[in-house]
């Protein structure tokens, strides 16, 4: 068994892990990135590629997003990733809808975003269905396409920083200084573990003291019948009583209220619309939300039509056609949206534990390693 050293080891390679590779090897450290499988493969690869700022939770979640956006835009300019989209179009079609936009255009996360009328929001969007009231818009998003973007990051890593990755290797151990995996010992200063919704494999009592369990989701790609051009990410009335940066204010109590009369089933399957638009024209759609700690593997036919009610009473594309469905999973624990514990001096444990991963992590990278190493040492 061969034998390595780095100041830093890092154990996933998703993009929490991502972020702290960059974080560290922007301190000018030597990084070494393992991952079980040939590529990634979990939530980071299976989601909308929609970089999140506005309704996010208030205060820590909130500002991570802001800031990890900016440093997705860094990353994407220069690993060459393509942003699809900037912006986002939150469509409202209750008047108890339009209540929480102005509550949320009166707070602090509300600055730069403004109220449009249905026929400005065409501008954006212009399948806009007729009854939508108004909509909300937001500058803050970025979209990009996941299932390229986390290989073209870790290419880049390797490229720039000389990060080092494993893959295909499962860590077996993790301790104050030293990690093994099957095929070699590796020595560094700091071990970060990123397991993503993986509960059992590395310090499963730490992460059971959180309460974590799992989030299951449908999400689908559909084919519209004719060219349709969305300039922003789309979503609905129901983000806004989901999202916690919305669903927080107090004027959100008489939309949830509504929702959970008149559209109980997609409430009760923890549905809520995101839409966002490839290179190719096509959409990618979702989503839904099961908790269980350990989800059932299967597509309900039921909550997909569920998910493409809300597109119809959002967007007026008929004839549009689903070509390809998927689950995916995530860590998920009830009242908190994160989680960063030391199970052993030099050892950290960082999980995001809500669907908000791609937005906050960058940030999150850069708290870790400062943690470790100090705010400024090294910058």
């Amino acid at each position: 068994m061969t034998k390595e050293i780095y100041d830093i080891a890092i154990v996933g390679a998703g993009i929490v892990g991502l972020a702290h590779a960059l974080a560290g090897a922007r301190r000018g450290k030597r990084v070494v990135v393992f991952d079980r499988d040939a590529r990634a493969n979990g939530a980071s690869v299976r989601n909308f590629g929609f970089i999140t700022v506005s309704g996010q939770e208030a205060g820590d979640c909130w500002e991570k997003a802001r800031r990890s956006c900016m440093l997705w835009q860094e990353v994407a300019r220069d690993a060459g990733i393509p942003i699809l989209q900037c912006g986002m179009t939150v469509a409202a079609r209750y008047r108890e809808a339009e209540a929480v936009i102005d509550a949320f255009l009166a707070s602090d996360m509300g600055a730069e975003c403004r109220k449009l009328s249905r026929d400005a929001a065409r501008d954006y969007v212009p399948a806009l269905n007729g009854d939508v009231r108004c909509a909300l818009y937001s500058p803050h998003e970025i979209r990009v396409e996941s299932g390229t973007a986390i290989a073209s990051i870790a290419a880049f890593l390797t490229a720039r920083h000389g990060v080092t990755f494993r893959f295909a290797e499962a860590v077996r151990v993790v301790e104050t200084g030293r990690l093994v995996t099957s095929r070699r010992v590796v020595e560094a200063e700091a071990i970060i573990v990123c397991p993503g919704d993986d509960t059992s494999t590395l310090f499963p009592d730490r992460i059971a003291a959180y309460g974590v369990t799992r989030c299951k989701l449908q999400m689908m790609r559909i084919e519209p019948a004719s060219a349709v051009e969305l300039k922003t990410a789309v979503m609905s009335d129901l983000g806004l009583a989901r999202y916690r940066g919305y669903a927080d204010l107090t004027e959100a109590s008489a939309l949830k209220a509504r929702l959970d009369e008149e559209r109980r089933d997609a409430r009760k399957n923890g549905v809520h619309l995101i839409v966002t638009q490839s290179a190719d024209g096509s959409l990618v759609v979702g989503d839904s939300h099961h908790y269980a700690a350990t989800p059932d593997p299967f597509g309900s036919t039921a909550v997909d039509d569920l998910i493409l009610a809300e597109f119809d009473r959002i967007l007026d594309l008929p004839e549009r056609r689903t070509t390809g469905n998927w689950i995916g999973t995530y860590a998920s624990a009830e009242g908190r949206w994160r989680l960063t514990d030391t199970p052993e001096e030099g050892v950290r444990l960082v999980v995001v534990t809500a669907g908000c991963g791609a937005s906050t992590s960058f940030a999150i990278g850069e708290e870790t390693i400062a943690d470790l190493y100090g705010a400024n040492a090294g910058a």
